[in-house]
């Protein structure tokens, strides 16, 4: 397998190969305990299926919008200054459902193109997972800067390639990636900026009521969670994010 289709052959793989080993009629595998007449039974089957799971968190992480989500989501929840509300199943919980509503196009056309082929029509794995790479390098390469992609390249000491569909995946992984922690950490700065402000304003009100021991945070957070709702701000952040990964 060559080196730019390891990241998507792990995708196709989590895809196709429970599939694939029901196709082959892989057969049981028996174990005999030595001193007794028990049988255990596993079917390799199930164990693929529970081998290729293991992957999905990676993948999760490094190949969709699920890392600027989560980012972005943890730093309101700190420029709130709420503390662990919302707990972080919930923010877990938000940021995976919001990046399958992003990532659903690249999902769709990677079942359409390549897992349904595969399994149905006997499409040759090399090319299901030539087709399943196409449409998530699309989304990475789009979500990618220049400069990351080039920084990688240079520290790979690979050539430079003209067109963003040579560049590896080994290398446009690790790129896109920093290119999302930039991506994160610049829309988290925005969004912190008008509760500091709120921050900075109880502060100095406190301190000429000569009420300088009272915690400004204390009496700020109700202010933060107030304009919050006012502006509606969970619509206007999830809908921020969402546009932020138009391709």
């Amino acid at each position: 397998m060559k080196a730019k289709h390891l990241w998507a052959g792990a995708l196709m793989l989590a895809l196709l190969l429970p599939g694939y080993c029901w196709a082959q009629g892989i057969p049981m595998v028996n174990v005999t305990g030595s001193g007794k007449d028990t049988q255990y039974s596993l079917s390799l089957q199930l164990l693929a299926l529970m081998t290729t799971l293991t992957l999905l968190p990676s993948l999760l992480l490094m190949m969709t919008s699920f890392v600027r989500i989560i980012i972005v989501m943890s730093i309101l929840r700190q420029a709130l200054g709420t503390g662990q509300t919302p707990p972080n199943n919930v923010l877990v919980g938000i940021s995976l459902f919001l990046t399958l509503f992003i990532m659903s196009p690249v999902l769709s056309d990677i079942y359409t193109n390549a897992a349904v082929p595969y399994m149905e029509n006997g499409m040759k794995f090399d090319k299901a997972l030539a087709a399943a790479e196409a449409p998530l390098r699309a989304f990475m390469v789009k979500q990618t800067r220049e400069d990351d992609i080039g920084l990688f390249m240079q520290m790979a000491r690979k050539a430079d390639v003209s067109d963003a569909t040579q560049v590896p995946f080994t290398t446009l992984v690790p790129a896109f990636i920093t290119s999302e922690l930039k991506s994160a950490f610049t829309i988290g700065f925005l969004i912190y900026i008008p509760f500091v402000v709120i921050d900075l304003i109880v502060a100095s009100v406190l301190m000429s009521m000569g009420m300088a021991m009272l915690s400004p945070m204390m009496i700020s957070m109700p202010f933060k969670l107030m304009l919050f709702v006012l502006v509606d701000g969970w619509s206007l952040i999830m809908a921020s994010l969402a546009a932020s990964f138009v391709y």
